[in-house]
């Protein structure tokens, strides 16, 4: 087991919004994860926050488990999972909500485990011409990129400033290209200045050209997935 992933031991907790399956330590925690949203106290939502509807015995209120909001039943009746909370079952979400989340199942039901199952690249460090070829994978607890060859390298997501990917080929209508590469600028810990390192998909029979060509597609989608929660 690699020192990054020494404390990824998980506990079993129950919140007002249902059970979650979360790190033992908060250190731990995903990099895409989300925390639970405050829920906006009942006292101050005699209406539904959609619709407009006004609550009684008969139309009760409920809270959208991603935003906190108070809905009636029929603003807020989907029960839709939430991956980015650790909820163990599908929560209730509002509509918009929901919509959110669904379109979020496809980068962690397929983006992140593309990138846990790893790809191999020739590794290129800082200005070196030489290269090593070495696995690359996200690591199981999602905080890091796990490099392995003769040498090792743990680079933490929240430290990684920039992805390039590197393509070849290309049309006058912008189609055709494939990813062949790309360059990664990191902080170590401890340092302000950049570390450059650079990822090439090996033309030998060992190097997989299309499972390199997903790792760096999901690589690249990672990366605006982290710049859209930046904005």
């Amino acid at each position: 087991m690699s020192g990054c992933e020494a404390r990824d031991a998980k506990k079993l907790v129950r919140s007002p919004s249902g059970l979650r399956m979360v790190p033992e330590h908060r250190s731990a925690r995903s990099p895409f994860g989300l925390d639970e949203p405050p829920w906006v106290p009942d006292k101050e939502c005699p209406r539904c926050m959609q619709c407009d509807t006004k609550f009684d015995f008969i139309t009760r209120k409920h809270h959208c488990r991603r935003c906190g909001k108070c809905f009636c039943d029929k603003c807020c009746s989907k029960k839709v999972p939430l991956p980015r909370m650790c909820f163990v079952d599908p929560v209730r979400q509002c509509a918009e909500c929901a919509l959110i989340s669904q379109k979020e199942t496809e980068f962690y039901d397929k983006q992140l485990k593309v990138l846990m199952n790893g790809a191999t690249f020739f590794v290129t460090p800082g200005t070196s011409d030489k290269s090593e070829l070495m696995v690359c994978r996200l690591s199981n607890n999602q905080r890091y990129l796990v490099l392995d060859g003769d040498s090792h390298y743990e680079i933490e997501i929240i430290q990684i400033s920039t992805v390039q990917i590197l393509t070849e080929g290309f049309t006058p209508g912008g189609g055709n290209s494939r990813a062949i590469g790309m360059i990664l600028q990191y902080k170590v810990p401890g340092s302000e200045e950049l570390t450059q390192m650079k990822f090439t998909a090996g033309e030998d029979f060992s190097c997989n050209k299309k499972l390199s060509a997903s790792w760096l597609a999901a690589m690249h989608k990672v990366s605006m997935e982290a710049e859209l929660r930046e904005v």
